[in-house]
This record gives structure tokens, sequence and C-alpha cells, in this order.
């Protein structure tokens, strides 16, 4: 039977077009997420931390074809260890919000104190924008 070790949430906006913040460079993470887990009391090999999340972003103002990229690595930088990622291309079609969901885990999670999980977002056009909600929560497990 699974253990609990530890969970957080990380987030930014609760409310649908509660933020406004335009991603600033094409292809570039942004982080949007980060929290450090302790998982000291796992079992080493059976350690799991899964993770689930929601971002909202809206098209340019000159709808264009647009692809966002969601990325969870485990680390403090866009170079940590990838754990998961998800990609998306937004509906030209709409234009409101679209919501972006994302769940995913990360098998094999070291057994130490400071974990730290980020949540980075990237667009391949300038001018998206984040508008909210905007949350992602973590949980780690061991048997």
């Amino acid at each position: 039977m699974a253990r609990f070790l530890d969970s957080k949430t990380s987030q930014n906006a609760s409310y649908a077009n509660s933020i406004a913040v335009p991603i600033t460079a094409i292809n570039t993470p942004e982080l949007i997420a980060q929290q450090t887990l302790n998982l000291s009391g796992g079992t080493a090999n059976l350690t799991v931390v899964s993770f689930t999340g929601i971002v909202a972003t809206q098209l340019p103002l000159v709808p264009l074809v647009t692809n966002i990229l969601i990325t969870v690595v485990r680390g403090t930088t866009p170079s940590g260890l990838i754990v998961f990622s998800a990609s998306q291309n937004l509906d030209l079609s709409i234009v409101g919000p679209q919501l972006i969901n994302f769940a995913g885990s990360d098998f094999n999670a070291p057994n130490t104190a400071n974990v730290v999980y980020s949540v980075y977002i990237q667009s391949s056009a300038l001018g998206t924008v984040r508008v909210g909600p905007e949350s992602c929560n973590l949980i780690g497990v061991s048997d």
C-alpha cells in the first residue's frame, strides 16, 4: 500500500481571466509553477511523484498557428531533468481563453528532503497571453 510523503500546490491564478501575462519570447521556457517536496521518508526505487495542472492561454491579437509546450522538470531551471512534457496547438477558431490540462508522474523520484519540481510554459508565437486559471498540484507517495 502506498504511503503519503508530501503534497504541495503552486497556484498563480485561481480564476478565469484573473491575470494577463504575455509570453515574451518565442520557444523560451517561462516558469509558471515551482514547489519543493520532502520525499526523504520514501523507499528507494519505489517513490512516485504525481502531478496535475491547468493553464489558460489566449491566442495573439492576430491569430496564427500557435503551439504551447508544458514541461515539468525535477530541478530549479529549464535544464533540469525533464520528467514530463505535453504539446498542444491552440484552436484558431477560439478567440477567448483555451484551457490546457496536464497530468503525469515521476517514477523512481529521489528519496531526499528537498526535491524541487518546476513547471514551464513556452509558446511558438509572440503575443500569446497567460490569462488564468493557472495551478499545479504535486503529491509524493512511496511503497
